[in-house]
C-alpha cells in the first residue's frame, strides 16, 4: 500500500508539472496581447495584477485598477478583484480564496487557471451532430468535433489541423511508429504556421496516461483558430460583393456631390449678388435693375430648380441601392444634405423675395420723389407770385394824421400780418417737401435746394418788411395817443383851479380839518397827475430824439409838452395858497380850543388839592405822596401843553390873521390861574414831606432797638460747646451774629443824622431825644459782650481740635504697630510682592500721618504761647505722641529692608525660571524643525522658522549677561545663599551652550535639503515642459491647405525657440547636479542618476522628434505648393475646355476674320501655359523620387495632368494651323460648298464613328481648325472677287 501511495504521489506531481508548464504558457499566450509575461505560474499571480490583466484580455471588460503595493494585504486586495469579477460571471470557485493563491498553493493554483480556461475557451464551444442535429457542450463537445476531423485515421499520426490545412503537412514522410516525431513536426507547424503557441511538448502527449486538462487545453486552442479561419472565407466572399455594389455606389455619390456642391455654389455666388442693396438713384435706374431681376426669375432659377429636384431624384437613387445591399444609408458631408440644400434654396428665395421687395419698395420711392418733385416746382411757382405781391403791399407807409386814422391803419396792418402769418405753413410745406426729398436722396436735390433758399430768403425778406413797417405804425399810434392823454390832462387841470380858488375856510376846527383832509386829497391827485404828465411829457419828447424814421415834427411835439408844464405849474401853486390858508384856519380854532380846556383842568386840581390831610402814621403819610406825586407829573404835563398853547396863542397875534380879537385877555387869565395852582401844590408837598420823615425815624427806632434786644440774648450765651463740631458751629453761628452788628453800626449813626434833619417842631419833642440816647447805648453794649464771646470759643475749638487729632494718630500707630510685630516676611515670590504692595500702600499713609502729627504740634505752640489753662496737660499729650511716632518710623524701616533683600533674590529665581524655560522652549522647536519634508516649500518654511529662532536668540543673549551680573550682586550681598542663587544659572548657561550647538546642526542640514529641494522642484518643472513639448513635437497634425502648412511651419520654428531659450536650464540642472554630488551630507544619489538619465534621454528624443517633425512639415508645405500650381493648371485645361466646346462656326466674313484673330490668341496662350504645365509635371515627378509623404496623391495628380486629353492636341493644332488650302480659293461658291461639305461630313463622322468624349473633343479642335484655315487663306480672294 505505501508502493501504491508513492506511486499515485508521484503521478500527481508530474501530472501537475505538465498542468503547471501548459497553463504558464496559455497564460502567456493571452497576455503577450498586453506586452506582459510570467515565468512562474504560482509565483507570478500571488500579487493578483497578471491575474487581473488575464481576465482582462479574455473577458474584453476593464476590471478594478490593481493596488499598488508589495504588501500581503495589497496581494490580497488585487486577488480579490478578480475573485470577485468571476463570480459575477457565475464562475463557481469551491474552496478557493484569495489568501491561497498569495500564498501560492499549487493545487488551488492550477485550478483557478483551469476554471477560468473552462469558462472563458472551453464552455463557448457547441456541436451540431449532421444525423440527429444533437447538440453537445463543453469537453463533449470538443471530443466529437476531433472524432468527426479524424474518422477513419490514426489520431496518433496527425492532430486535427491536417484536415483544414493538409499544405501544411507532407504525410509521404509520417511512419506511425514514429509517434514523437509526428507529434514533434506537427506541434513545430502549428507554432511556425498557424501562430499557435506549443503548449505540450511530445513526450507530455506520447505516454501511457496524459493529462486530460493540458491536452484539451491545447486542442482547444485548434478549435478557436479553425472556427475562426472559416468564418473568416465566408466573410470575405460576402465582402467581395459588397465592395463591388459599393464602388458602383461610391460612383453615384461622387456624381451627388459634385452636383450638390456647383448647386450650392450657384446659390451662394447668387445670394451675394441679389442681396447687394445698392440701387440706382433714379427711377429710370431702377426700372431696369427690376427688369433684370424679373430675367433671373423667369429665365435663370427655372433651370437651377430642375437641377435642385434631378440632386433629390439622385439621392433617392443612391439609397435605394445601399439599402438593397443593406448598406449604411449614405449620409452627405456637412453642406451637402438635401436639407442644407433646400435651406440654402429657402435662404435664395428669401434673399429673392427680399430682393423682390427692395426692387419695388426702390422703385415706389423713386415715383413718390418724383411727384413730391413736381408738387415743389407748383407750390414754389405759387409762393414765389404771393411773396411778390406782399412785398410790394407792406413797402406803403399811408398810416393818416390823427388818432382814428392810425388806429383804422394799424388795424389794416394787424389783418395784413395775420394773412402773412397763416401762410408761413405753406412755406413750411415747400421746406418739408425740400427736406423729405433730400432726406430720401433725390437725384436733383441741389436745384431743389436752391429753389428752396431763394422762397426762405423772400419770406425772410417779407417779414423784416412788415416788421418795419409794424414799428413805424406802432410809432405814429403811440405818438398820437400820447396827444390825446396831453388833451384830457389840460381839460382835468381846469376843473381843479376852480375847486382850489375857493373863499370858505371852515366855522369850527372840525369843519377846518374836513376840509383839510379833501385838500390833501386834491394834492394827492395833483401829484398823481403831475407823475403822468411827466410821463407823457418824457414819451412825448422821445419821437423828438429818435433816429430814422420820424411821425411828426419835433417842434409841434416841444409846443404842446411846454403849454401842458405851465398849466400844472398853475394848478401847483393854486393848491399850496388854498392849503396855507386852511392851515391858518385850523390853527386859530385849535388854539381856542386848548385854552378853553385847560382851564376846566386848573379848577379841577385846585378843589382836589384844598381838601387832603397831612396822615396820621407812615404807611397814610407814604399813600399820601403817592397820589401827591401823581398830581405833580400831571402838572408838569400840563405846563408843557400850557406853554404850546401860549406859544401858538402869540403866533397867531404875531401873523395877525383874521379871528385874533380877545386872544390876549383869555392869555392872561390862564397864567394868573396856574400860578396859584402851583403854589398851592408846593405848600402840600412840603407838609407832607415833614410827616414823612417824623414818622420814618420813630419807625426805624423801634425796629434798631428790637434787633438789639435779640443779639443781646445770643452774645451773652453761656454755651461753648462739648466737642469740636459743637464748638465749630457755635463759632460759625457767632461770626454772622457779629457781622451784623457792625453792619448795623451804620444804621445807629443814621438814625442821629436822621434826628438832626427833622424839622423844628418834631426835633424838640422829649420822646424823640430820649428813645435815641437809649439806642445808642444798648448798642455799645451788644458789641462788647460779642467780642468777649467770639474769643473764648476760640480757646475752646482749638483744645477741642488738638485732642481729636492726637487721639485719631494714636489709633492708626497702634493698628499699625500690631500689624507690624504679626508679620512675617514670607518666602515665596507672590506673597512678597503682597506684602511690597501693602507697604506702598503704608508709606503713602504714613506721610498723611506725619502731616497730621505737624499741625497737632503747631496748634500745641499756639495754645501754649497764648498761655491757655490748660498747657501742662497739652503739652504732655504732645510728648506722647512725638515718641510713638519715632518708634513706629523705625519699625517699620526695619520691615522694608528686609522685604526689599526677599524680593530682590525671589525676582532673580524667577527670571532664571523663565529664561531656562525659554531655552528649553527654543531647543525642542529646534528639535521639531528637523526636516522631514519632501518639498522645498517646507525647506523654506523651516528655513524662515529658524531664522526667527536666531533674532530670539539675540534678543535672550543680553538678558544672560544681565542676570549673570544679578547674580554676583545678589550671592555678595547675601553670602548665606550664595549657592541657591549661582546653581540656578550655571543650569541656565548649559541649557544655552546646548541650545546653540544644535541651532547650528539644523541650519547645515536645512542648507543642503534646501539646495536638494529646490534642484528637485527645478528638475520636475523642466521635466513637465519636456513632456509638454515632446507631446506638441508629436503630433501627426497635417496640413490640409497651403495656409495651414505656412502655419504649423510658423509654429514649429516657435517651438524651437522655445526649447532654445529651456537649453540653458538643462545645462544649468548638470552644473547643479555635480554641486550635489560634492556634498558629504546623505542624499538619494541612485535616484538623482535615474532622473538626470530621464532627463537626457528626454531632451536628446525631443530634438530628434522636432527633427523628424520638421522634416514632415516641410515636405507637406512643398506639397500644397505643388498641389496649387496643379490646381491652376487645371483651371488652364478647363478653360481651354470650355472654350473649345462653345466655339459657334461664323456666317460672313467679319466674324470669319474675328473668329481667326480669337483664335491666334488662343492657340499664343496654349504655347505660353503648356510650358507651365510641363514644369508641374517635372516638380511632381521630382518630389516623387525624393519619396515624398504624399508620393502617391502626388502620383495620382501627375498622371491625371500627363494624361490630359488637350496636351497632345496642343501639338496637333500648331500642325494644323499651318496646312495650305489654297485649292478652294478660286471662288467663294467653291468655298462655301467646301465649307458645307466640311460640316456635313463632320457631322455625320461624329454621330457614326465617336464614342468618347476625347474624341469628339478632337473632332471639334479639327473641324474647327480646318475651318478658320480656309477662312484665312481665302479671305482676301473672296472679296477681291465680289
Amino acid at each position: 500500500s505505501s508502493l501504491s501511495l508513492v506511486t499515485v504521489n508521484v503521478h500527481m506531481a508530474e501530472m501537475d508539472a505538465v498542468q503547471k508548464k501548459t497553463f504558464t504558457k496559455w497564460v502567456n499566450s493571452h497576455l503577450a496581447r498586453v506586452s506582459c509575461r510570467i515565468s512562474d505560474l504560482y509565483n507570478d499571480l500571488r500579487d493578483g495584477y497578471m491575474l487581473i490583466r488575464l481576465l482582462e484580455v479574455l473577458s474584453g471588460e476593464l476590471l478594478p485598477r490593481p493596488t499598488r503595493g508589495r504588501m500581503r494585504i495589497h496581494c490580497l486586495e488585487n486577488v480579490d478583484k478578480a475573485l470577485q469579477f468571476l463570480k459575477e460571471q457565475r464562475v463557481h470557485l469551491e474552496n478557493v480564496g484569495s489568501h491561497d493563491i498569495v500564498d501560492g498553493n499549487h493545487r488551488l493554483t492550477l485550478g483557478l487557471i483551469w476554471t477560468i480556461i473552462l469558462r472563458f475557451q472551453i464552455q463557448v464551444i457547441k456541436i451540431e451532430t449532421e444525423d440527429n442535429r444533437e447538440t453537445r457542450s463543453a469537453k463533449d463537445a470538443l471530443l466529437l468535433w476531433c472524432q468527426m476531423k479524424t474518422a477513419g485515421l490514426l489520431c496518433e499520426l496527425i492532430p486535427a489541423c491536417m484536415f483544414h490545412r493538409p499544405d501544411l503537412i507532407e504525410f509521404h514522410k509520417l511512419t506511425r511508429s514514429n509517434a514523437t516525431h509526428n507529434l514533434q513536426q506537427a506541434f513545430n507547424t502549428a507554432e511556425q504556421s498557424l501562430g499557435l503557441t506549443k503548449l505540450l511538448d511530445p513526450e507530455d502527449v506520447n505516454t501511457e496516461n496524459p493529462d486530460e486538462k493540458s491536452i484539451i487545453t491545447y486542442v482547444v486552442s485548434y478549435y478557436h483558430y479553425f472556427s475562426k479561419m472559416k468564418a473568416l472565407i465566408v466573410e470575405g466572399k460576402r465582402i467581395g460583393k459588397v465592395l463591388d455594389n459599393a464602388i458602383e455606389a461610391e460612383k453615384i455619390i461622387r456624381r451627388y456631390e459634385a452636383l450638390a456642391s456647383d448647386l450650392l455654389e450657384w446659390i451662394e455666388r447668387t445670394i451675394s449678388i441679389i442681396s447687394n442693396q445698392k440701387f440706382a438713384n433714379s427711377l429710370s435706374g431702377v426700372q431696369q435693375q427690376l427688369q433684370a431681376f424679373t430675367t433671373y426669375c423667369t429665365i435663370e432659377k427655372p433651370i437651377k430648380f430642375q437641377e435642385k429636384g434631378n440632386l433629390e431624384v439622385l439621392l433617392f437613387t443612391i439609397q435605394s441601392k445601399l439599402r438593397a445591399n443593406n448598406q449604411k444609408p449614405y449620409v452627405p458631408h456637412d453642406g451637402k444634405l438635401i436639407s442644407d440644400i433646400n435651406k440654402a434654396w429657402e435662404r435664395l428665395e428669401k434673399a429673392e423675395h427680399e430682393r423682390g421687395v427692395s426692387l419695388r419698395k426702390e422703385l415706389i420711392r423713386q415715383e413718390k420723389l418724383e411727384l413730391l418733385a413736381q408738387r415743389f416746382d407748383h407750390k414754389t411757382t405759387m409762393r414765389q407770385a404771393w411773396l411778390n405781391e406782399n412785398q410790394r403791399l407792406v413797402s406803403q407807409d399811408n398810416f393818416g394824421y390823427d388818432l382814428p386814422a392810425v388806429e383804422a391803419a394799424m388795424k389794416k396792418h394787424e389783418a395784413i400780418e395775420a394773412d402773412i402769418l397763416s401762410y408761413e405753413e405753406r412755406i413750411s410745406v415747400v421746406v418739408e417737401l425740400a427736406n423729405e426729398m433730400e432726406s430720401e436722396g433725390y437725384f436733383d436735390i441741389r436745384r431743389i435746394l436752391a429753389r428752396k433758399e431763394n422762397i426762405l430768403g423772400q419770406w425772410s425778406l417779407l417779414k423784416e418788411l412788415v416788421v418795419g413797417r409794424k414799428a413805424r405804425l406802432e410809432k405814429n399810434l403811440a405818438l398820437q395817443k400820447t396827444f390825446q392823454d396831453m388833451v384830457y390832462m389840460i381839460d382835468w387841470m381846469e376843473e381843479m383851479q376852480v375847486k382850489l380858488l375857493s373863499k370858505d375856510y371852515g366855522k369850527h376846527l372840525l369843519e377846518v380839518e374836513d376840509m383839510l383832509q379833501k385838500q390833501s386829497l386834491q394834492e394827492a391827485d395833483i401829484s398823481i397827475q403831475a407823475d403822468r404828465v411827466q410821463t407823457l411829457n418824457t414819451a412825448a419828447l422821445k419821437f423828438t430824439t429818435i433816429e430814422g424814421y420820424q411821425p411828426c415834427d419835433p417842434q409841434v411835439i416841444c409846443n404842446r409838452v411846454s403849454h401842458v408844464n405851465t398849466c400844472l405849474e398853475e394848478l401847483k401853486q393854486l393848491a399850496a395858497k388854498r392849503r396855507l390858508e386852511l392851515e391858518d384856519s385850523r390853527e386859530l380854532w385849535a388854539f381856542f380850543q386848548e385854552v378853553e380846556e385847560s382851564e376846566n383842568w386848573i379848577r379841577e386840581k385846585t378843589s382836589i388839592l384844598a381838601t387832603q390831610s397831612c396822615g396820621k402814621d407812615l404807611s397814610s403819610v407814604l399813600r399820601l405822596l403817592q397820589k401827591h406825586k401823581t398830581v405833580a407829573g400831571e402838572l408838569l404835563a400840563r405846563r408843557a401843553l400850557l406853554q404850546q398853547t401860549m406859544k401858538k396863542g402869540k403866533q397867531i397875534l404875531t401873523q395877525k390873521s383874521f379871528g385874533t380879537a380877545g386872544i390876549q385877555e383869555r392869555l392872561m387869565e390862564v397864567k394868573a390861574e396856574w400860578k396859584r395852582l402851583e403854589d398851592q401844590a408846593a405848600q402840600r408837598l412840603c407838609n407832607l414831606q415833614e410827616a414823612l420823615d417824623f414818622f420814618q425815624f420813630s419807625t426805624e427806632t423801634d425796629d434798631l432797638l428790637a434787633w438789639l434786644q435779640d443779639s443781646y440774648r445770643l452774645v451773652s450765651s453761656e454755651d461753648f460747646g462739648h466737642d469740636e463740631y459743637s464748638t465749630q458751629s457755635l463759632l460759625k453761628k457767632h461770626r454772622g451774629v457779629r457781622e451784623s452788628i457792625d453792619k448795623h453800626r451804620v444804621q445807629v449813626v443814621g438814625l442821629r443824622k436822621h434826628m438832626v434833619a427833622l424839622p423844628m417842631h418834631y426835633r424838640e419833642l422829649d420822646e424823640v431825644r430820649a428813645r435815641m440816647a437809649e439806642t445808642e447805648q444798648f448798642y455799645t453794649e451788644v458789641a462788647e459782650v460779642a467780642v468777649l464771646r467770639q474769643q473764648w470759643l476760640h480757646d475752646a475749638l482749638a483744645v477741642y481740635r488738638m485732642f481729636s487729632e492726637v487721639n485719631a494718630c494714636e489709633v492708626w500707630i497702634d493698628e499699625k504697630e500690631q500689624w507690624l510685630n504679626r508679620m512675617e516676611v514670607p518666602e515665596r515670590l507672590e506673597d512678597v510682592e503682597v506684602i511690597a504692595h501693602r507697604f506702598e500702600s503704608l508709606d503713602q499713609e504714613m506721610n498723611s500721618l506725619m502731616g497730621r502729627i505737624l499741625d497737632v504740634n503747631q496748634i500745641v505752640q499756639q495754645l501754649l504761647d497764648s498761655g491757655h489753662p490748660s498747657s501742662t496737660e497739652v503739652r504732655g499729650c504732645q510728648d506722647h505722641l512725638n515718641s510713638r511716632w519715632n518708634r513706629i518710623v523705625e519699625l517699620v524701616e526695619q520691615k522694608k529692608d528686609h522685604l526689599d533683600s526677599i524680593l530682590l533674590i525671589q525676582n532673580y529665581l524667577l527670571e532664571c525660571t523663565e529664561i531656562k524655560s525659554q531655552i528649553q522652549d527654543k531647543r525642542k522647536a529646534i528639535d521639531a524643525t528637523q526636516y522631514v519634508g519632501s518639498d522645498l516649500g517646507s525647506v523654506l518654511a523651516l528655513q524662515r522658522r529658524l531664522s526667527t529662532m536666531e533674532g530670539a536668540l539675540t534678543v535672550l543673549e543680553p538678558k544672560l549677561l544681565h542676570l549673570q551680573e544679578e547674580a554676583e550682586e545678589l550671592a555678595t550681598s547675601h553670602p548665606d545663599k550664595a549657592i541657591d542663587i549661582l546653581v540656578p544659572f550655571e543650569g541656565i548657561s548649559v541649557e544655552w551652550e546646548e541650545l546653540k550647538r544644535t541651532l547650528q546642526g539644523c541650519e547645515d542640514s536645512l542648507t543642503v535639503a534646501g539646495r536638494l529641494q529646490q534642484f528637485i522642484q527645478d528638475l520636475d518643472s523642466f521635466l513637465t515642459w519636456l513632456v509638454q513639448t515632446q507631446t506638441a513635437a508629436a503630433s501627426d497634425e497635417l496640413p490640409n491647405a497651403l495656409e495651414d502648412a505656412e502655419r504649423l511651419i510658423n509654429q514649429h520654428a516657435a517651438l524651437k525657440e522655445e526649447i532654445g531659450r529651456y537649453e540653458e536650464d538643462y545645462e544649468r540642472l548638470q552644473a547643479v547636479n555635480e554641486l550635489l554630488e560634492t556634498e558629504e551630507a546623505p542624499l538619494p544619489h541612485g535616484a538623482l542618476q535615474q532622473w538626470l538619465h530621464k532627463l537626457d534621454v528626454g531632451w536628446n528624443k525631443l530634438l530628434e522628434m522636432w527633427e523628424s517633425r520638421r522634416e514632415v512639415l516641410v515636405q507637406a508645405h512643398i506639397f500644397h505648393l505643388f498641389l496649387r500650381d496643379v490646381k491652376q493648371a487645371e483651371a488652364f485645361l478647363n478653360n481651354q475646355e470650355s472654350a473649345l466646346a462653345h466655339v459657334e462656326l461664323p456666317t460672313t466674313v467679319e466674324t470669319v476674320e474675328a473668329a481667326i484673330k480669337k483664335h491666334k490668341d488662343f492657340t499664343t496662350t496654349m504655347e505660353l501655359n503648356l510650358h507651365r504645365i510641363k514644369a508641374v509635371i517635372e516638380a511632381g515627378e521630382s518630389l516623387i523620387s525624393q519619396n515624398n509623404i504624399y508620393s502617391e496623391r502626388i502620383r495620382e495628380r501627375v498622371d491625371l495632368l500627363a494624361n490630359s486629353p488637350f496636351l497632345p492636341l496642343n501639338k496637333k493644332i500648331k500642325k494644323k494651323k499651318s496646312l495650305n488650302c489654297e485649292f478652294i480659293s478660286c471662288n467663294s461658291d467653291f468655298f462655301s460648298q467646301t465649307c458645307n461639305f466640311i460640316s456635313h461630313n463632320c457631322e455625320k463622322k461624329v454621330n457614326c464613328e465617336i464614342k468618347s468624349y476625347q474624341k469628339v473633343i478632337k473632332l471639334k479642335i479639327i473641324i474647327f481648325t480646318l475651318f478658320y484655315s480656309v477662312a484665312e487663306t481665302g479671305f482676301h480672294r473672296l472679296i477681291l472677287r465680289k
